[in-house]
């Protein structure tokens, strides 16, 4: 780590205190550095991953319709709950884990992520949901920055400033008010985005990718100790009581294809985590998100084909500016 600001009293004690629990997972297990013929497996793992929730965001389209958020989430936390718990027994695998505290706080993060993420795709079409999910790179930088002192790069800037400028770009193409309006004549129109499905859905959107970022760098350390199973295992662990509360106050009866909708989201969310958790633990953070970045082309295409959402040039532009990002945030 390169200079940067100085790091908080705070950060310095955690540091310390956290630097015990970290030598005895070393020692539990070493990672070995990936060659070339270690690779190609995390590799498919995280396009598999990628393909996976491509087409959960499908069933999430599907199931939204009329089925609230908390419904969708409680669904496919009762799944990947299920299915974590079967091949945890059937490997012999303790599912509790030895950093418990740490798993939990993953498992929040991500339920919370999970359901900015649903909200998001119910209210905008596949491809943009999944383009904001992707500027959580650039807000691990900035986490980074913050609270380690990390340092704030001119390659990091620019990053910044391309994704908050491909936001504001997929926004003119998103919201039907603005289309006609150019990049500058939207900067200052506010009051047009007033209870716009859209914006709600683009501050879910956002709100996902910093909560992804979060649960990502959760993951990455995590993987020094857990086994993928375990950390894949807490994360419906934590879903199902966030979400049951609010689906008990206002529960909606789903139809005979909306089960089968709600099942591909549980199924395709596991196989999803299952991927992604390999490749996060076995590569190198950037390289592993970056491969994900497959997933806004999967979206593209499933939004075109089932739900004939077409790509606008100005969409085009937001996603190149989007994209861009996260490769100059690394």
């Amino acid at each position: 780590m390169g200079r940067g600001l100085p790091r908080g009293r705070g950060v310095g004690a955690l540091s310390r205190r956290l630097e015990a629990p970290l030598a005895q997972a070393q020692e539990m297990a070493e990672p070995i550095e990936p060659g070339p013929a270690t690779t190609l497996g995390p590799v498919l793992a995280l396009l598999l991953a990628a393909l996976s929730f491509s087409l959960m965001t499908v069933c999430v389209k599907g199931a939204g319709h009329r089925l609230p958020v908390a419904e969708v989430v409680l669904a496919r936390a009762l799944v990947s709950l299920a299915l974590s718990w079967w091949m945890l027994r059937r490997l012999a695998i303790n599912p509790w884990g030895r950093r418990r505290r740490l798993l939990a706080l993953r498992g929040l993060l991500g339920s919370v992520a999970l359901a900015c993420v649903y909200g998001a795709v119910m209210r905008l079409p596949l491809a943009t949901a999944t383009l904001l999910q992707y500027l959580y790179p650039t807000f691990t930088a900035l986490l980074a920055w913050l609270s380690l002192g990390e340092q704030l790069s001119r390659r990091l800037l620019l990053g910044c400033g391309c994704g908050w400028l491909g936001v504001l770009v997929v926004a003119q193409g998103t919201n039907p008010a603005m289309a006609d309006l150019s990049l500058w004549q939207l900067l200052p129109q506010p009051l047009a985005w007033s209870g716009s499905p859209a914006l709600i859905g683009l501050l879910l959107g956002l709100l996902g990718a910093l909560l992804t970022a979060l649960a990502y760098v959760s993951v990455r350390e995590l993987g020094r100790s857990e086994h993928p199973l375990v950390i894949v295992f807490w994360f419906p662990l934590m879903s199902l009581p966030l979400s049951l509360p609010w689906v008990l106050h206002d529960p909606v009866r789903p139809s005979a294809i909306e089960l089968l909708w709600l099942l591909g989201v549980g199924l395709f969310t596991q196989l999803g985590q299952l991927g992604l958790t390999h490749g996060l633990t076995q590569l190198p953070a950037a390289r592993a998100t970056t491969i994900g970045y497959v997933q806004v082309v999967f979206a593209a295409f499933w939004g075109w084909l089932l739900f004939g959402e077409a790509i606008g040039t100005t969409t085009g532009l937001g996603a190149l500016l989007i994209l861009a990002a996260g490769l100059l945030s690394r």
